[in-house]
């Protein structure tokens, strides 16, 4: 909220999804069950207070204040139909979602919507979800889907639906960060901080992000698709072989990418990367609470020394920028949530991260779904259904955070996983000739990853993996490569 400011409490800024809605399924099934998720969810009855002369802020009312049947609309197929081009479902659900999402008002307390695409007694319909990002992130999904499944069946049966209890309020959790972001532990990091970004950064495109004039409304978008083996290598077999992350493979690529793009002879970019900022903490357990936990931290990639070239066709310098990134993305400070606590919530030390260079490129790995209603797998009821796994919005009037903006999904479907690039741009500081250039371009690193996973010498460790011995990446290679020539 400190970093949007009034633009987070639009009605348009949100997240929905839909799913798959059970063949027989009742109103007042479905009313008890978005009620048994509001009893839970603090979040869900939160409510924005704006109105008092402080900065705007968060407050959660008692349970049972909010009424469940106002916020389930149910709208029949057939009669939706005749207002789309295919009458499928899934672009009937699609409508209805972006209907009502403008019903939503975190100052009147509107922070969710429920809406039954309803295609008869015998057949599955949909169930769009739409809350409001003030009160929801991508990990918060998968909370909700499951609780509102339990809770239907439950009520279906004639049960009082008893969903897990919530461990840790996000009120609580709120008051944490800030108790950690005075202490010593994050304020020595302010060091590291400031030298990572005190390098000056060139413009990506034809001048400076603009908050008056690069809004939503002027940010275009285009995705891509890997094919289903590349997919399913990079999702498992290449991590498992270089011992990092799905977020490290798809970095490591997207700085090769525009290093190749940028065409200034510039190896080294800096990046807003979006994690779900759900940080292990002793004694803390948000594992059941729904919010906008999301944190974002800088990190500066240097693929500097690289052939990109080979590393685009599969060679061995495929792996050596996947290492190379990974060891970059290790080097901030802790969990880099430390980041975000001392720009937004540390007097003394925000000030002083504001003044400093930020980043024009975001970076956003949404995680694995499982979704139904692709390939060969006909949509299951209360499975994710439709093109895409989580869908967003923001009003057209708010600012731009970064003049581009990149991120990744991987969808289980019958076929295998699908993972899906995608690139939003301020339009009117960056052409579209040049944003396919660059998304192709990583696309094209993904496929050389891929196809260097699969060669016998492919993956190995790096200094970060033993962080106790202080080893340099030529000596992990050099004992490595002695232990390959021992196994027969």
């Amino acid at each position: 909220m400190r970093e949007l400011g009034a633009a987070a409490l639009r009605p348009g800024f949100a997240q929905w999804t839909a799913v798959g809605a059970p063949a027989g399924l009742r109103l007042d099934v479905l009313v008890t069950g978005v009620a048994a998720l509001l009893d839970t969810h603090d979040m869900l009855r939160a409510r924005v207070l704006t109105d008092d002369g402080t900065e705007p802020r968060l407050t959660v009312r008692e349970r049972g204040s909010v009424s469940a049947a106002d916020l389930v609309t149910r709208v029949a197929a057939e009669d939706a139909a005749a207002g789309s081009a295919s009458g499928g479902l899934d672009e009937i659900a699609d409508r209805a979602a972006r209907e009502a999402v403008l019903r939503l008002d975190p100052e009147a307390g509107v922070m969710f919507q429920v809406v039954w695409v309803d295609a008869g007694p015998e057949q599955l319909g949909r169930i769009v979800l739409m809350v409001h990002h003030l009160a929801v992130d991508g990990m918060s999904w998968r909370i909700l889907l499951p609780d509102l499944a339990l809770a239907c069946e439950a009520a279906a049966a004639g049960r009082e639906p008893v969903l897990d209890p919530v461990t840790m309020s996000f009120r609580r959790w709120a008051r944490h960060l800030v108790e950690q972001a005075a202490g010593p532990e994050r304020t020595t990091e302010l060091d590291t901080w400031t030298a990572l970004l005190g390098q000056p950064e060139t413009p990506l495109g034809k001048r400076e992000l603009d908050p008056a004039r690069d809004t939503a409304a002027a940010m275009r978008r285009r995705s891509w698709r890997l094919p289903h083996d590349k997919a399913a290598t990079l999702a498992a077999r290449t991590p498992a072989l270089f011992h990092c992350g799905v977020h490290e493979v798809l970095l490591s690529t997207l700085a090769g990418a525009v290093a190749r793009w940028r065409g200034d002879g510039a190896s080294a970019v800096l990046v807003d990367v979006e994690g779900h900022g759900r940080e292990s903490v002793e004694g803390v357990d948000v594992s059941r609470t729904m919010g906008w936990f999301t944190s974002t931290h800088p990190v500066r990639l240097d693929v500097a020394g690289l052939d990109l070239g080979e590393a685009q066709a599969g060679g061995p310098a495929a792996g050596a920028l996947l290492k190379a990134v990974k060891e970059q993305t290790r080097a901030v400070p802790g969990d880099g949530l430390g980041y975000g606590l001392l720009r937004h919530l540390n007097p003394e030390t925000g000030p002083v991260l504001a003044a400093l260079p930020s980043a024009q490129i975001g970076f956003n790995y949404l995680g694995r779904f499982s979704a139904a209603g692709t390939g060969e797998l006909p949509p299951a009821a209360w499975q994710m259904t439709g093109d895409s796994a989580i869908g967003g919005s923001a009003d057209p009037d708010m600012p731009s955070t970064h003049t581009l903006e990149a991120g990744a999904a991987i969808v289980d479907t019958a076929d295998g996983p699908e993972l899906t690039l995608s690139l939003g741009w301020a339009g009117q500081i960056l052409d579209d000739a040049a944003v396919e250039r660059l998304g192709q371009s990583w696309f094209d690193l993904l496929v050389g990853l891929a196809a260097h996973t699969t060669a016998p010498a492919s993956g190995g460790h790096t200094p970060s993996d033993f962080p106790l011995l202080g080893l340099a990446q030529s000596q992990i290679e050099e004992l490595e490569a002695g232990l390959a020539d021992d196994i027969p």
